[in-house]
């Protein structure tokens, strides 16, 4: 038993480290992807090709002053960002495995539940920076995710729905003849934005909108707290793309084919932000409910019809 917890937790802490070191270099695969995009090199100068630039970018950032404004709500001020990452690892632990580890029966309900805990850190660390600016940007932060996480959890429950189970490994069987993105492709593609406005990324970035809001929530956090909501915020891209391949493109877990196409999705989220433009505001919420919220409610309306006939069939 004793052997079992300390595998259980051994596993999970090389887990969370192999996340770590994934999201460093996906830093840098963002930066060298938009550097070609806009037609120029990316860092190409620490070490052999730019390779080491992660490291010298989180050395540096751990290594400069900590200010902490006066006026500020000091402990939630401190604890928020901490919170923010602890939550985006600990929603890996939904991560199929085999052997030790918790590849329990409910992992989506646990996914849904980690994601809506997310939105509490960013309305807080907003809240208790004591400035208007980050307030703003924390009250713009909670009302897009929440509009686009109904949404999100409307696609997540029609295909829940077809297979009649929560647990990730099932996803992997019932897609051994034919992937979910040939069956339900408009559900993917609103999915996928869904994952955007989650993550905050552009089109989505009004968390971070720096030309209108002086960077959002987050504009009183530097060196360790920004690192921090960084991190947090690309650990939620390579989990989304984990939970995108898993969901729509066959969810292999124990194949090379899957991490090429779990790069491929995270590559998806760089590609975005080379190409588009930052939403108008008031445009992102007619975007949420009159188009995302229709098209799930009718995939979700039609997905149990389809089951109730396929069940009547048997």
């Amino acid at each position: 038993m004793y052997y079992d917890y300390l595998m259980f937790i051994l596993n999970f802490l090389l887990l969370i480290i192999c996340v770590l070191i994934s999201v460093a270099f996906l830093t840098l695969l963002e930066r060298k992807v938009l550097g070609y995009i806009q037609i120029r090199k990316g860092p190409n100068k620490v070490g052999f090709m730019g390779i080491p630039q992660p490291f010298s970018d989180a050395i540096k950032l751990i290594c400069k002053e900590q200010s902490i404004p006066i006026m500020s709500n000091y402990l939630l001020y401190y604890f928020s960002p901490v919170f923010n990452l602890m939550i985006s690892l600990i929603i890996w632990m939904i991560f199929p495995y085999l052997t030790y580890m918790c590849s329990f029966s409910y992992g989506f309900l646990f996914f849904l539940c980690c994601t809506s805990l997310s939105v509490y850190t960013v309305m807080i660390s907003g809240w208790s920076s004591n400035s208007n600016y980050s307030l703003l940007g924390s009250l713009r932060s909670v009302a897009q995710t929440i509009s686009y996480e109904v949404s999100l959890a409307l696609i997540l429950l029609s295909l829940i729905i077809l297979i009649g189970s929560f647990n990730m490994l099932d996803f992997m069987t019932y897609q051994f003849y034919c992937w979910f993105i040939i069956i339900s492709f408009p559900l993917f593609l609103s999915c996928f934005a869904s994952c955007l406005a989650e993550t905050n990324r552009i089109p989505f970035d009004f968390a971070e909108g720096e030309s209108e809001l002086v960077s959002g929530f987050n504009i009183e956090y530097g060196a360790g707290g920004f690192t921090l909501i960084f991190l947090s915020e690309y650990t939620s891209i390579v989990f989304m793309s984990m939970l995108l391949t898993t969901i729509f493109l066959g969810g292999d877990f124990y194949s090379y084919f899957f991490f090429i196409k779990l790069t491929f999705m995270s590559f998806l989220f760089i590609w975005v932000r080379g190409t588009l433009p930052r939403f108008r505001y008031d445009k992102l919420m007619y975007l949420a409910w009159k188009s995302f919220l229709p098209l799930s409610l009718n995939f979700f309306i039609f997905f149990i019809g389809f089951k109730i006939l396929l069940i009547s069939f048997i």
